[in-house]
């Protein structure tokens, strides 16, 4: 058989799979000739036999097309998944609003960035990240959280874990204790275990982690990992009375303070507390925050905010540890921060989960289920009566992504409960149905 008779047999093969789609467009004859190897001419008598069949239609300089005419054969047509690859579970935690991301904006601003690269933007990006997007991180903390810092303050970092190596590579000793909320994040206690430190759990209640608590169980700790504006997973907020104790304590141990400020952006009710970065005054704290909960998790883009006084030990350790995020990628935040489009994500995104938590809450409560009331944050903590493992694993196998409490403590007791996100929830029906399909799933 001649090549180009080979080359449309392959094509039209294609088409009748599905694997090229009515309506998409082909490589141009050029692009096909230098793929396959062939003579251009081989592509354009290819291209043609199948115009002249149906199967492809020419749109002048637009290029060639699948004719929106055909349809493949029903024994060759693929079925279609019910859930779209990478499509979110229901309740799938970690999660911000996929739908809601402004799309089409991020691409303008990533062909531009594109269009206005130099050559000397190929290179490995700087240990600390790019010096625009640390610009506009220290503006944004600035005038958002009351953070006065400079750039050479602020380490980029590939991912909330990677900021939490730095600080452990820089700062920790092997044997040094560290105070972790409990129940707390825990996809974060292998970084330091890793490192050789002491993991000391400490209980939290409706103010936050018990510093008293601390201070009298593990007193000789140097490092307090917590999440004080909005605590994970039980969304409480730490009393000021207890951050000014935490700062005290570090001022007067010479211990180190890691504010993770989680889910900061979003609060629905009342007047957030200040962070405790921004009454930091004998510069214990170390603050970090991350872009995967405000615009999505794909960036892998987080940052440290260091004391002054240890910049230069961390620039050290970020040689061992550089940054990996593509200039490409920081440079697109930095833009996106520095242009005002983050303040009106921000905005929207708030008004967002505040009509999709009701939605949810509401949909909870009428399959008679105790949700507790929270004051903002992208996810829900729903009370529950005996095993909430046993619970949730019967909630897994029906396909619903939920969490059980338990599986968030260490050594601290409590009430058992299902955590779930409500974030991707886009319409009262999908709350109502996921609430129904829950409650089969468990009882």
């Amino acid at each position: 058989m001649p090549r180009y008779q080979q080359i449309a047999r392959q094509l039209k093969q294609a088409i009748g799979d599905g694997e090229l789609p009515p309506g998409s467009r082909l490589p141009s004859g050029r692009t096909m000739a230098l793929e396959l190897g062939v003579a251009r001419a081989t592509v354009e008598n290819a291209y043609g036999e199948l115009v002249a069949q149906g199967w492809l239609e020419r749109r002048g300089q637009a290029g060639t097309f699948v004719s929106p005419s055909v349809t493949a054969p029903a024994s060759n047509q693929k079925v279609p998944a019910s859930r779209p690859q990478g499509a979110p579970l229901p309740f799938q935690m970690g999660l911000p609003a996929l739908d809601a991301f402004p799309r089409a904006l991020w691409v303008r601003l990533m062909g531009r960035r594109l269009r206005l690269q130099t050559p000397y933007d190929l290179v490995m990006p700087e240990n600390r990240g790019e010096s625009t997007l640390r610009q506009a991180i220290a503006d944004y903390l600035r005038f958002s959280r009351s953070i006065e810092c400079q750039p050479e303050q602020i380490f980029i970092t590939a991912g909330f874990q990677a900021a939490m190596r730095l600080v452990a590579r820089t700062l920790a000793q092997p044997g040094d204790g560290i105070w972790l909320e409990d129940p707390g994040y825990r996809y974060v206690r292998p970084v330091f275990a890793d490192a050789g430190m002491r993991l000391q759990p400490v209980p939290v209640d409706d103010e936050g982690m018990q510093v008293d608590y601390a201070l009298q169980h593990y007193p000789q700790a140097r490092f307090a990992l917590l999440t004080p504006a909005h605590q994970s997973p039980l969304g409480v907020a730490l009393s000021l009375t207890r951050r000014h104790r935490l700062l005290d304590w570090a001022a007067s141990r010479q211990g180190w303070i890691i504010e993770d400020d989680y889910d900061s952006e979003f609060r629905y009710h009342g007047k957030p507390l200040p962070p405790i970065k921004s009454l930091d005054g004998p510069e214990r704290v170390i603050y970090a925050g991350t872009f995967s909960k405000s615009m999505f998790p794909a960036l892998r883009v987080a940052w440290l905010v260091v004391p002054r006084q240890q910049a230069e030990a961390f620039s050290r350790q970020a040689r061992f540890l550089p940054c990996t995020v593509s200039i490409l990628i920081q440079q697109t935040v930095a833009d996106f921060l520095r242009e005002g489009h983050f303040w009106r994500h921000l905005k929207k995104m708030r008004q967002c989960y505040g009509e999709r938590r009701v939605w949810l809450e509401t949909a909870l409560q009428n399959e008679g289920f105790d949700v507790v009331p929270q004051a903002g944050g992208i996810q829900l903590v729903m009370r529950v009566k005996g095993d909430d493992r046993a619970l949730v694993a019967r909630a897994r196998a029906a396909g619903l992504a939920v969490q059980a409490l338990s599986d968030w403590r260490t050594i601290s007791k409590g009430e058992g409960g299902i955590l779930m996100s409500f974030t991707n929830v886009v319409s009262p029906e999908m709350a109502r149905r996921y609430a129904r399909q829950l409650r089969q799933a468990i009882t």
